[in-house]
């Protein structure tokens, strides 16, 4: 197995590099499209609020995609110096790598322990490379696997349990901050799953008013229908903003929809000095993060939920040692289905070559005692070469399959497909 993942995430990066790092879809169609053709290999490019992450596979005889090459690629993509990318990464590889995309999939390597949102982020990420057509065998085989795993994790343990999500998080760090919603009004900036997702837990604080806008119209009267609040057109964001007390800003903008001299011009002397408080869901940002004064403005972005989700997850830790068990047993599992499907061709030349050269002995041998052997001598004969065979193979055979086993089979197939000149 020839596999790396490789990335930043909350636990390694702030999001001010993790926002320069998000992927648009410009973005991610050329990564998908270079990072196969400059590398010879599959990739699957994933990207959440809280992470962004590369897998990368290639042959067993390739050499591996570290790290290093991959902070250079980042910072080609997104203009950033690779210096500064390069200390926040991490690497896991092969069997390492299994467990961690594992882990990504059933929210245990989440801010929000659980967290079910993800999943179906991983999902996408690998729908979108497998239309670039940058994926092959074993991301093919390695993806399935994962969301075969979330589900296991989800059913048969408690951890996702209860309403706990980064927008509901959200939500709830901002119940913290005011006592009352029932004479405020809360704007949500962005239709999207995020959300619809933060709409539903706000209706319930019963805020006053609830405002939806988007850049597609037709979405946020969608969902402002659904949860009884007001859409407002995209071109009137600053009269929401100014109209707002609470806002939960949820885009997937490439650059900040809200910087800071837009609002100082149009929105802050506007507002009478009412405070307001910004929770910005998005990476990048969608607010500049310059408007908190811990005053009249405050700003909180996906890194402040910790203290939240710390409190509010501490049920479904309960659950990780049985999700964690659930976890190593299906990498066991996916290595070494995975090793013997590679095993196979290897196993079948092999006993095919040795096939050849019995023969190669044995048929001019009873050609030269034809005439000699009865049927019964001639059998027995053949059968001692077989049984020769069998014994001559059973060692290296036995072996490999060892080695597989453990996720260590690649340098013995190797040999053994050197020593006796077999295809790769």
């Amino acid at each position: 197995m020839n596999l790396r993942a490789i990335g930043c995430n909350v636990a390694s990066a702030a999001v001010e590099l993790r926002e320069k790092l998000a992927f648009d879809a410009a973005k991610l169609a050329h990564a998908l499209a270079e990072l196969p053709a400059r590398y010879g290999a599959e990739a699957v490019v994933l990207g959440t609020c809280n992470r962004v992450e590369l897998y990368i596979a290639r042959t067993d005889a390739d050499a591996p995609v570290h790290s290093p090459l991959i902070a250079e690629f980042l910072a080609e993509v997104h203009s950033v110096p690779a210096d500064d990318i390069r200390p926040h990464l991490y690497e896991h590889a092969d069997t390492e790598a299994v467990r961690h995309v594992f882990r990504v999939a059933a929210g245990l390597d989440s801010v929000v322990i659980g967290e079910a949102q993800i999943a179906g982020q991983v999902k996408e990420a690998y729908d979108a490379a497998q239309k670039a057509g940058a994926c092959g065998p074993l991301l093919n085989a390695l993806f399935p696997a994962a969301a075969r795993v979330s589900k296991r994790v989800r059913t048969e343990t408690g951890i996702g349990r209860g309403h706990v999500s980064v927008s509901s998080a959200a939500v709830d760090f901002i119940r913290e901050v005011f006592h009352t919603f029932t004479d405020k009004t809360v704007l949500v900036i962005g239709a999207g799953e995020m959300g619809r997702l933060t709409l539903t837990h706000i209706q319930e604080l019963s805020p006053a008013r609830v405002l939806v806008t988007n850049r597609s119209r037709e979405k946020a009267e969608l969902l402002a229908t659904e949860c009884g609040g007001q859409c407002v057109p995209w071109d009137q964001l600053d009269d929401a903003l100014v109209q707002a007390d609470i806002v939960l800003s949820t885009t997937g903008a490439p650059e900040p929809i809200v910087p800071r001299r837009r609002f100082d011009d149009k929105v802050r002397h506007r507002r009478g000095g009412r405070p307001l408080v910004v929770f910005d869901m998005a990476v990048p940002r969608d607010f500049d993060p310059r408007l908190h004064d811990g005053d009249r403005v405050s700003v909180f972005n996906v890194d402040d939920l910790t203290r939240v989700v710390d409190q509010a997850a501490a049920e479904r830790r309960k659950h990780l040692p049985a999700a964690e068990a659930i976890v190593l047993g299906e990498v066991a599992k996916f290595v070494q289905d995975w090793n013997r499907r590679k095993d196979g061709p290897v196993i079948g030349q092999l006993t095919a070559e040795v096939d050849r050269v019995r023969e190669a002995v044995l048929e001019p041998l009873l050609a030269k005692l034809n005439g000699k052997l009865t049927d019964a001598e001639r059998a027995y004969i053949e059968g001692a070469f077989r049984l020769f065979q069998n014994r001559l193979l059973h060692g290296p055979i036995a072996a490999l399959q060892e080695d597989s086993r453990t996720g260590h089979g690649g340098t013995l197939r190797e040999a053994l497909m050197k020593l006796f000149g077999l295809k790769g």
